[in-house]
């Protein structure tokens, strides 16, 4: 039998792998709960923090291609994600900021370029 560490779990596999048996580290009831609740957030925080991720690289991307307009725009929608992610806690308030001023610095500078 096969066992993999994943996280807080451990899970393991049988030889031919007809079957999964996830086995947890936490001892008491209100640990398990804990991690139970603790992947369901991460799974949710994950969806918000990608698409400010993703916000932020297709601004950039659009300013290393000279599309002024279009990332403007998209510099706007990343500024919405990332306030919607800090707003909900997933990423801290000052690092939402700071994203924010980079990315604006990057769209002045190249705006003064071009």
């Amino acid at each position: 039998m096969r066992a993999l560490q994943i996280g807080y779990l451990v899970v393991k596999l049988s030889p031919v792998d007809q079957y999964v048996e996830v086995v947890s580290l936490a001892n008491t009831k209100s640990a398990i709960k804990r991690l139970r609740s603790a992947e369901r957030r991460r799974l949710h925080n994950r969806v918000y923090r990608g698409q400010a991720r993703t916000a932020v690289k297709k601004a950039r991307s659009l300013m290393d291609k000279g599309n002024l307009e279009e990332a403007r725009e998209a510099v706007q929608a990343a500024t919405c994600a990332l306030d919607k992610a800090a707003a909900k806690g997933i990423i801290h308030k000052n690092n939402a900021a700071r994203r924010k001023s980079r990315l604006m610095q990057q769209l002045n500078q190249a705006e003064k370029t071009a």
